[in-house]
C-alpha cells in the first residue's frame, strides 16, 4: 500500500518509516483499538498521533483504559493487531435546558489553553470546547451551579496573545456584564494568565460582578486533570461569591482539597506543572473555595452590586518592553528599544531596584526623550527601596520611577494601559505610583508560604 492510500488520519499523525508501514499494511489508523505483543507482554489501546517534534521512526503511542499514554519500542518481532476499528462519533443534537430561576448566570468566554479543550478519543485531537454544550457534557456538575452561556472568542496559545487580543477580550467581557450576567468566566491558557489578569483588572474598572480567569496544568485526557474542578469552583465563585474585582481561580494545593482566588494583579504562576502553580505575592488571596462552601481571606476592593455600570478602557501601547537586569549585561539592550521608538520600559532590576552602571547613561537619554522608565524588582517578595543605596538614588535622580511592591508583569501591562489611554506623560508618572486595582500594597508580607495553615 503506499503511503497516504489509508487517509489523512495516519498520513498526518506524525508516523514514518517501517511502523508507518506496518500499520498501513494492517489497515490500522488513528483511534483505532489495537494490541501490541512484545517479549510476551501485551498492551492494548487506542492508536494516538505522535509529535513529530523529535519523534523517532520505531515507536507506536497507545492510549490505555485507564488514560494514560505510554510509547511501545516497535521491532520485527512485535505483533501488531487490529481489534476494533475507530467510529466517527456523531455530534449529539444540543440538549435545550430551562433556565433554572434559582440559579446565577455565568458566562463563560473561551480564549485558548488545556482548560478550554476536549479530547476525542477517536483521534487523540485536542478541540476546543465550542459550546455550552461541550462544556456541560465534559463538566455536567455545572448545572448544579449555574446557567452557563459560553462562546469561544479566540483559540489561541497564552505566550501568543498579544495586546489586541487583551482588548478584544476587554470589550468581550463588558458585552457580557452589560448583558445583565451574574458573573463571567475566562478559559486561559496558564503560562500568561497572570498578565490577562491584570490587563482586565486595569480596562475594567467599576465591576458590577466578579471575573474570574481560570485553567488547567493538567489536560482533560489525563486522570490527575484540574480542569473540572478549577472550573467548578470558578463558576461557584462568579455566581455566588460577594465580590467584584478580577482574580485567577486555581488549586491551592497539589491535591483536590481546595481552590484560591488570587487578586489579578498580585499573582504569579509559581511553577511549570504542579496543579498549585499560582500564588499571590506581597498578598493573600481573596477567597478560598473547597467543599464546606466560600470562605474570604482578603477584603476585596468591590463588592457585588448589579446597579453599578462597568468602566472600560480597553486600550493597550504594543511599544513597552519589560528588561531584566543581569551581571555582564550591555547598554545596547535598552538603545535597540530606544532606536525602535518605545514608549515605555518596565526595569526588573536587582534587590531593592538596582541597575548596572552601564545603562545609566541610556536610561538617561531615554528619560530625556520622554520615554517612561520604571524600576521593579527580581526578588519574588519585597518591594523597591531606591533611597537606601547610593546606586538607586542615581537611578531616581534620573527620573526613574519605583514601582514600590508592583510584580514586573503587572507593572509592563499598567504601563501599557496608561500609556494607551493617557495622553500627559506627566499624569503616567503619577499614575504609575498609584493604586488603582489593588496592584500596591502599603507593606508587603511574605505571606504565600504559611497561607493553609492561617486559614482552614
Amino acid at each position: 500500500m503506499k503511503r497516504g492510500e489509508i487517509g489523512l488520519g495516519l498520513e498526518d499523525s506524525g508516523y514514518s518509516g517501517m511502523v508507518f508501514e506496518r500499520l498501513s499494511s494492517l489497515h490500522i489508523d488513528i483511534g483505532d483499538l489495537i494490541s501490541i505483543e512484545r517479549n510476551g507482554n501485551e498492551f492494548t489501546g487506542l492508536l494516538m498521533p505522535r509529535s513529530q517534534i523529535g519523534s523517532d521512526e520505531n515507536h507506536i503511542v497507545i492510549k490505555l483504559e485507564n488514560g494514560y499514554n505510554i510509547g511501545v519500542c516497535i521491532d520485527e518481532r512485535c505483533i501488531i493487531g487490529k481489534k476494533k476499528s475507530s467510529t466517527k462519533r456523531r455530534r449529539k443534537p444540543p440538549v435545550v435546558r430551562d433556565v433554572n430561576p434559582n440559579l446565577p448566570t455565568v458566562s463563560i468566554i473561551s480564549t485558548g489553553g488545556t482548560i478550554a479543550s476536549r479530547v476525542d478519543y477517536r483521534t487523540g485531537a485536542v478541540n476546543p470546547a465550542l459550546t455550552a454544550q461541550d462544556l456541560y457534557d465534559s463538566v455536567p456538575e455545572l448545572e448544579d451551579y449555574a446557567n452557563v452561556h459560553a462562546k469561544v472568542l479566540m483559540s489561541v496559545l497564552s505566550e501568543n496573545i498579544t495586546p489586541s487580543d487583551c482588548t478584544k477580550l476587554v470589550k468581550k467581557v463588558a458585552s457580557e456584564i452589560r448583558r445583565g450576567v451574574d458573573g463571567v468566566i475566562i478559559a486561559h491558557g496558564t503560562d500568561t494568565m497572570g498578565y490577562t489578569a491584570a490587563a482586565l483588572s486595569f480596562a475594567l474598572s467599576n465591576l458590577p460582578v466578579p471575573v474570574a480567569l481560570v485553567g488547567s496544568q493538567r489536560s482533560s485526557d489525563r486522570p490527575s486533570s484540574d480542569s473540572a474542578l478549577n472550573l467548578i469552583g470558578a463558576t461557584k465563585i462568579v455566581g455566588k461569591a460577594d465580590i467584584a474585582e478580577v482574580m485567577v481561580v486555581m488549586h491551592g494545593e497539589t491535591d483536590d482539597s481546595f481552590l484560591y482566588a488570587h487578586r489579578g494583579t498580585r499573582v504569579r504562576k509559581f511553577h511549570s506543572s504542579r496543579r498549585d502553580a499560582f500564588q499571590s505575592v506581597n498578598d493573600y488571596p481573596l477567597l478560598r473555595i473547597n467543599d464546606r462552601g466560600i470562605e474570604e481571606i482578603s477584603e476585596p476592593l468591590l463588592r457585588r452590586n448589579a446597579e453599578r455600570i462597568v468602566k472600560v478602557k480597553p486600550k493597550f501601547e504594543e511599544k513597552v518592553a519589560l528588561v531584566k537586569t543581569y551581571p555582564g549585561m550591555r547598554s545596547t539592550v535598552v538603545e535597540t528599544l530606544l532606536d525602535d521608538e518605545y514608549k515605555g520600559l518596565v526595569i526588573e532590576g536587582t534587590g531593592l531596584g538596582h541597575a548596572p552602571d552601564i545603562l545609566r547613561p541610556v536610561l538617561k537619554k531615554a528619560i530625556e526623550s520622554e520615554v517612561i522608565v520604571v524600576m521593579t524588582t527580581q526578588c519574588i517578595n519585597g518591594r523597591v527601596d531606591m533611597n537606601v543605596y547610593r546606586t538607586g538614588v542615581q537611578l531616581l535622580d534620573l527620573g526613574v520611577i519605583p514601582c514600590d511592591d508592583m510584580l514586573a508583569e503587572t507593572a509592563l501591562v499598567k504601563l501599557m494601559w496608561l500609556l494607551a489611554n493617557t495622553k500627559d506623560n506627566r499624569e503616567v508618572r503619577t499614575l504609575m505610583v498609584t493604586p488603582l486595582a489593588g496592584e500596591i500594597g502599603m507593606r508587603s508580607e511574605y505571606s504565600q508560604y504559611h497561607i493553609s495553615s492561617r486559614k482552614r
